[in-house]
């Protein structure tokens, strides 16, 4: 899925039709009906958004897909297969059409829709989901952002900060024990505690 709060927009021109692709991290199905409407506000004097999404919202899973005006399955099925090849929930998919005036036909228009939302999705950032336990660190002030940074450049996910009059306090999730690697970017002065277990969400390459 793509990270939380993640939107995009890529212009494609085939045969002097212009392609605006829209992609979208939505959790729920109201979220993604609210960006496929803005989308439609955003291009109103546009022929065609054809549309598909796929929500996974605690186990329940919901896919939609229409062609909006397109030949049938010309439009939301290759999206929705575009997704689906991608292996992404919770994403939302419109691709808006300018029709240039060339007609593609059926398999012109099925190659267009899903080609472009593989080539919008192709280099998105991704997360994945995962039970890990987070840690609790805290550290002062003027110390705070470089051990963040040490942080994730060793492989962490910040899962939330916090700040006091004293330190900043971070919690954290990390593939592996990382008592080594804090001792080693606080120089042993900071101390760590096992906070709880939860569901995090983690950057994939």
């Amino acid at each position: 899925m793509p990270p939380r709060g993640f939107q995009s927009t890529e212009t494609t021109e085939i045969k002097k039709s212009r392609f605006i692709t829209t992609i979208a991290r939505t959790d729920t199905e109201s979220q993604a009906r609210a960006v496929i409407a803005d989308v439609r506000a955003l291009y109103p004097d546009a022929r065609h958004h054809c549309m598909a999404f796929i929500i996974d919202d605690e186990g329940v899973r919901t896919a939609r897909s229409s062609d909006d005006g397109e030949p049938s399955g010309t439009g939301g099925i290759p999206m929705m297969n575009a997704l689906t090849q991608a292996d992404l929930v919770n994403v939302t998919a419109v691709v808006t059409r300018y029709f240039g005036g060339i007609k593609l036909g059926a398999s012109g228009l099925t190659r267009a829709y899903g080609g472009c939302v593989t080539q919008a999705t192709s280099a998105m950032p991704r997360v994945t989901r995962e039970v890990r336990t987070v840690w609790a660190l805290a550290v002062p002030h003027n110390q705070g952002g470089r051990i963040q940074e040490d942080l994730l450049r060793a492989g962490g996910t910040i899962v939330d900060v916090s700040y006091d009059d004293k330190s900043v306090r971070m919690r954290f999730t990390y593939p592996d024990d990382p008592d080594s690697l804090v001792s080693k970017i606080t120089g042993g002065q900071a101390h760590l505690d096992r906070d709880c277990t939860q569901i995090v969400e983690v950057a994939t390459s």
